[in-house]
């Protein structure tokens, strides 16, 4: 069994904690459960969330990353949003793990409610790439 980190924003956190639920529980449905398999870990803001995978990145074979961005009247929800993306697929691609980004993007409250299924998506992405992976090279 693969062990899964999961990081979670707590900013907005009424919607997060309704992703990492639906996180959990997709993971937990896969067998995925107990703290030698399945790791939750909080950090501020969605920002964080590529500096704390990097740090873990030893410990897990795969990370799930959730949070949410709600745009607001600035400009500072496209910088944040693309910086986040870019380092989650850096932090991916250099140490070859698997992280499923539920960080969801949204206009507003409403539309962050309706995306919080991410959360399942991602966790059935990373555990597919894993299995896959198993499948194909681990041989």
């Amino acid at each position: 069994k693969p062990k899964i980190c999961v990081v979670v924003s707590e900013f907005n956190k009424e919607v997060t904690a309704e992703i990492q639920n639906r996180t959990v529980h997709e993971l937990n449905d896969k067998g995925i459960k107990g703290e030698e398999y399945l790791k939750v870990i909080y950090v501020k803001g969605a920002f964080e969330i590529p500096y704390a995978i990097s740090k873990l990145i030893d410990k897990y074979d795969g990370f799930i990353a959730v949070g949410c961005i709600i745009k607001g009247k600035t400009p500072n929800f496209d910088f944040i949003s693309q910086a986040i993306t870019n380092g989650i697929m850096d932090i991916s691609i250099s140490n070859k793990k698997p992280v499923g980004n539920a960080i969801i993007t949204c206009l507003n409250k409403k539309q962050a409610i309706d995306r919080t299924h991410k959360g399942k998506e991602a966790a059935n992405t990373v555990l597919d790439i894993l299995s896959t992976l198993d499948q194909k090279y681990q041989k």
